[in-house]
């Protein structure tokens, strides 16, 4: 995607990440956390336009759960929920072995999409979610076998070198989502994206997500650039200063902003068609 999609109105797909896999209630009151809150967000997310929702599962007590299991009660309600949306599964995983995170890619249907993280990213004090390179092959290898369309996760420059040196073995066009955000991250600030987006080549379709305060700024330079976007409480609990989000609200605000800036917000069935994923059954 280039300012050339962004001037022949060339539609934009919306991400909704729902819950993340980390902060709980005890950050936001109405964080989504069981199955069932999971898909109402998903719809609440489709109706407001969302053509992707990201999603991680978790356990009886609020923590994160891997297991098939568990990601197989969280997409059965959303599919149950939604018309079109395309399910997004998440592979990351902080101090997660890779055969575990595997798990969430062996659903009954697969989902349409998965997160793939292409390199390492530093986690609190003493943790570290370790993505080798051989990790990364081996989730990529699964989802090819499923037919899983993967979503590249860079988090800093070298997530990106990283990226662009394994874009042959991706079918068209490759999805990268960047990040932007503290710590290991990309710094989040205008001309990182910039300077990123001039790295991609032509035929790779990209989204942005920045966390906190930077998600509506990052992701509305997207907009401009001819990218994609990704909002939602995973990334961002503040629809402004001291003013808790919700979801769909944080969906409504970029689709709003994609009208008025002069791009379609793509439905299912177009952002299917933009990123090569068959029809939902």
């Amino acid at each position: 995607m280039t300012y050339d999609d962004y001037l022949d109105g060339e539609p934009v797909i919306v991400t909704a990440a729902l819950t993340g896999g980390v902060q709980g209630r005890e950050a936001h009151p109405e964080l989504p956390e069981t199955p069932a809150e999971i898909a109402a967000a998903a719809a609440d997310c489709e109706a407001a336009g969302a053509s992707v929702v990201h999603l991680h599962a978790r356990r009886d007590n609020g923590e994160r759960a891997f297991s098939t299991e568990r990601f197989q009660a969280v997409t059965d309600a959303v599919r149950a929920a939604t018309d079109d949306v395309i399910v997004q599964h998440s592979t990351g995983g902080t101090a997660a072995p890779p055969a575990l995170r595997a798990e969430p890619l062996r659903t009954d249907p697969p989902p349409a999409m998965a997160s793939l993280d292409v390199g390492p990213v530093n986690r609190y004090d003493r943790l570290t979610a370790e993505n080798t390179r051989d990790t990364v092959a081996g989730l990529h290898d699964e989802m090819r076998e499923r037919g899983i369309v993967p979503e590249l996760e860079v988090f800093n420059d070298g997530h990106l070198n990283e990226a662009l040196s394994i874009l042959d073995r991706f079918d068209d066009p490759p999805y990268l989502n960047l990040i932007f955000g503290p710590g290991t991250l990309s710094p989040p600030h205008p001309r990182r994206l910039l300077a990123a987006v001039e790295r991609l080549p032509d035929r790779a379709e990209f989204t942005v997500l920045g966390f906190g305060r930077h998600q509506l700024p990052l992701t509305t330079l997207s907009i401009l650039l001819g990218g994609h976007v990704r909002v939602g409480l995973e990334d961002n609990l503040y629809y402004r200063e001291g003013e808790y989000a919700t979801n769909d609200r944080l969906v409504a605000r970029s689709v709003r902003l994609a009208e008025e800036l002069g791009r379609p917000v793509a439905s299912p069935a177009e952002a299917r068609a933009i990123l090569g994923i068959s029809p939902r059954e």
